[in-house]
């Protein structure tokens, strides 16, 4: 998860591997695989603020099997576990990725606040690991270069219509995002450049020899 960050510039909350393996021991992870035991994908759930909130979190894709429906098929299988364990919560993500915010469109998600997120500190502080904190801490967690979406059960569009609004939306959505980022990292490199940083049951994806359990 770390390294495929890295690769795509962005920032991720890091976990230990014994953090993982308690999450698929729950049984609250999703796993792709290919018929012959190949790795090709995880993601897993994460409960906040007493089970008010779910976040599905740790999305991963092996590079091999990148932009073959895989992501959006794990997506589907954790939103709906995530439904089946936890059907009164709220489900949030937070994402600097255009795909990504995409699926979450197409689930029902709708782009919110920073306020309407979860507020449990333990969430926050696992952004720590992530490059853009210092970003995080200076905008007092209200925001940051990812983008927040929610699906709240009790209060909800229908995923065609969030669909629909993403659809129609695409490239307004592309320049608020590239806006955003200029925004915000531009006092961090301001700094940087004057020499001021800071220290501190199975579904099937479109390829039919995956299987995501």
């Amino acid at each position: 998860m770390e390294s495929s960050a890295k690769e795509r510039g962005t920032g991720i909350a890091k976990r230990t591997p014994e953090y993982i393996e308690k999450k698929m021991d729950e049984g609250k992870a999703v796993i792709a695989v290919t018929a012959d035991g190949t790795w090709v994908g995880f993601c897993y759930i994460e409960t906040w603020s007493h089970g008010e909130y779910v976040a599905n979190s740790g999305l991963i894709v092996s590079p091999s099997f990148r932009k073959s429906g895989v992501a959006k098929a794990i997506k589907k299988r954790i939103f709906n576990l995530s439904r089946e364990k936890y059907p009164e919560a709220k489900i949030f993500g937070l994402t600097t990725g255009l795909a990504v915010m995409k699926i979450n469109s197409e689930l029902g998600y709708e782009p919110v606040t920073y306020s309407e997120l979860t507020q449990d500190d333990a969430f926050w502080d696992g952004c720590k690991s992530c490059v853009n904190y210092p970003i995080l801490l200076s905008k007092g967690r209200k925001n940051c270069l990812c983008t927040a979406m929610l699906y709240d059960p009790k209060d909800h569009y229908k995923p065609e219509e969030t669909k629909q609004f993403f659809e129609e939306n695409k490239k307004g959505l592309e320049r608020l995002l590239r806006f955003k980022q200029w925004k915000l990292l531009k006092p961090f490199l301001k700094k940087e450049k004057n020499g001021n940083t800071n220290g501190n049951g199975a579904a099937v994806s479109k390829n039919p020899k995956i299987l995501i359990y």
